[in-house]
């Protein structure tokens, strides 16, 4: 990839300075919104359900957590509500009855915001289950479950959580998700790529709408294909969810303000984003800290769950430089090893680094998007390594391997997506050296459904599985990773389905990986 100078391209009908009043227009929505008072649709009326999409909840932590709907009466007309704000009353109750309820009030779904809706509930006890739901006019929602987090200085006993990513629609069917829903999960992790931008192709098994997404309207139609799925849509009902976003989310590859298709302008590319960006916080359970200020968002957070576990929600796609050396597999040279690239930007590696010296949690976890092991995918006479993976930005990933070593972070794991393929892999500070000291553990998740059915041989990663000694196991099958989290230690159960092209599938667990508290690195359990 490479970037190009602002240039008169139209290809979204806009130049330099309609696209930075754009900007400021878009990114006074919140306001406008909570000055909305004065024309409020307080007893709307619908011509169906507008709850098509169900109901989610996210960010938790010790005292409240976010939940989310979005009136869409027709889901693929954005136009059938008026332009006026509409009253969205909320619950929070102890049980699914409602008989005890501990909190209400009221939203406005604004039209600016696609009528989502975002309500940050607080004041709730620490570590509880909870039952929440909406009305809009005499419309109810279904009812989601929710879970708060620990207080921060306790010490729980268990945390039970899955990990997932890459949901590519029309490769398949999310089977993995009626089995996470049989789990007694604390929470549900997403790594990204919870939406794919391509365009429609025939003859799979699902086909997406339309062609390659540009537009708010592109955007927003995408994600309520994806959250029409059942499947999908009873996953987020049940549990609290934290999520991260990958490349598919707005463009393949990208990184940073450049594109992975030559000729695209910023100002083309931002204007993408920014279209990109809104409808990922529209549909997402985010608090209003992730509202997009234009093409830029900030994703990157912590949740804490109480002293067991501190999960760093890492964004590693806005802010990283080019990837080096003309993207792909290269050999390490080059630019990899300048102290300009980097995969997290200044601001965001100086909070992990910070947040990271400040834990007094027993396990440390960065959930992030793309393979931290510097895996060679060559042969050991020419390595070669992906650019658009951490050893792309092998200075970066130095920097962060050496600093969580130096200042004895304790018990760093790593969860990654992005590849459709699981790994465990040691982090050592010297992966080419067998007596160089291990840092923490990598657990790489499948696909959930990204690449077909899986299960068979890859050349490249059986070669790579040979030739690298820091990786414990590799699989091609799809799924995701359920993990069960004590003071004492950390499991990893790598969960298959072996179909994904026709809907319904067992699951089995492949494999289980266990990581002692003090004692980096991966055993077979």
């Amino acid at each position: 990839m490479s970037i190009h100078p602002a240039s008169t391209s139209r290809r979204y009908g806009v130049d330099r300075r309609e696209f930075l009043r754009y900007i400021a227009a878009v990114s006074a929505i919140p306001t406008m919104a909570l000055r909305a008072d004065d024309q409020i649709d307080r007893h709307p009326t619908f011509k169906s359900n507008p709850f098509t999409l169900g109901v989610a909840s996210g960010d938790p932590d010790s005292d409240g957590v976010v939940l989310w709907t979005r009136l869409v009466p027709e889901p693929f007309n954005n136009d059938v509500l008026s332009s006026t704000p509409i009253e969205t009353k909320w619950e929070v109750a102890e049980d699914e009855g409602f008989k005890s309820i501990v909190q209400t009030g009221t939203a406005l779904a604004t039209p600016q915001l696609g009528y989502s809706v975002h309500v940050e509930v607080e004041g709730l006890k620490p570590h509880r289950w909870y039952f929440y739901r909406f009305h809009a006019g005499n419309e109810t929602s279904p009812i989601g479950r929710t879970r708060t987090t620990p207080e921060p200085e306790t010490m729980p006993d268990r945390l039970r959580f899955v990990f997932t990513s890459c949901q590519h629609y029309e490769t398949g069917y999310f089977n993995s998700y009626p089995h996470m829903q049989q789990e007694d999960l604390d929470l549900i992790v997403h790594l990204g790529d919870y939406i794919y931008e391509y365009a429609g192709i025939d003859n799979r098994v699902r086909k997406h709408h339309g062609g390659e997404i540009n537009s708010l309207n592109d955007y927003r139609n995408r994600y309520t294909q994806y959250r029409l799925d059942q499947d999908l849509q009873e996953t987020h009902r049940l549990f609290p969810w934290l999520v991260t976003w990958d490349d598919h989310e707005f463009d393949n590859n990208c990184a940073g303000i450049v594109s992975e298709e030559d000729g695209v302008s910023p100002e083309e590319f931002l204007l993408r984003r920014l279209n990109a960006y809104q409808a990922y916080y529209e549909f997402m359970p985010l608090r209003r800290s992730s509202f997009p200020q234009g093409p830029d968002m900030k994703l990157y957070r912590s949740c804490p769950y109480g002293r067991l576990a501190n999960f760093q929600v890492l964004d590693t796609r806005q802010y990283r430089t080019d990837q080096p050396n003309g993207d792909h597999q290269k050999p390490l040279t080059g630019k990899v090893f300048d102290p300009q690239t980097t995969m997290l930007g200044r601001d965001q590696e100086k909070w992990l680094m910070s947040n990271l010296l400040q834990s007094t949690a027993t396990w440390n976890v960065l959930a992030q998007q793309v393979m931290m092991a510097p895996l060679n995918r060559g042969t050991p006479e020419e390595a070669r390594y992906s650019m658009d993976q951490w050893p792309g930005y092998e200075y970066s990933r130095r920097k962060l391997l050496n600093f969580m070593h130096s200042r004895n972070i304790p018990n760093p794991i790593v969860l990654t997506g992005d590849i459709h393929t699981n790994w465990v892999n040691d982090l050592k500070l010297d992966a080419q050296s067998s007596k160089s000291p291990l840092v923490g553990t990598e657990f790489v998740g499948t696909s959930m459904n990204s690449g077909g059915n899986g299960g068979n041989p890859i050349a490249e990663f059986e070669r790579a599985v040979a030739q690298n000694d820091f990786v414990h196991w590799h699989n091609t099958n799809r799924g995701y990773v359920s993990c069960e989290v004590t003071p004492e230690k950390w499991t990893s159960n790598f969960r298959i389905t072996p179909v994904v092209d026709m809907h319904g599938s067992p699951v089995e667990t492949a494999a289980s990986f266990v990581v002692e508290q003090g004692q980096p690195g991966a055993k077979k359990a």
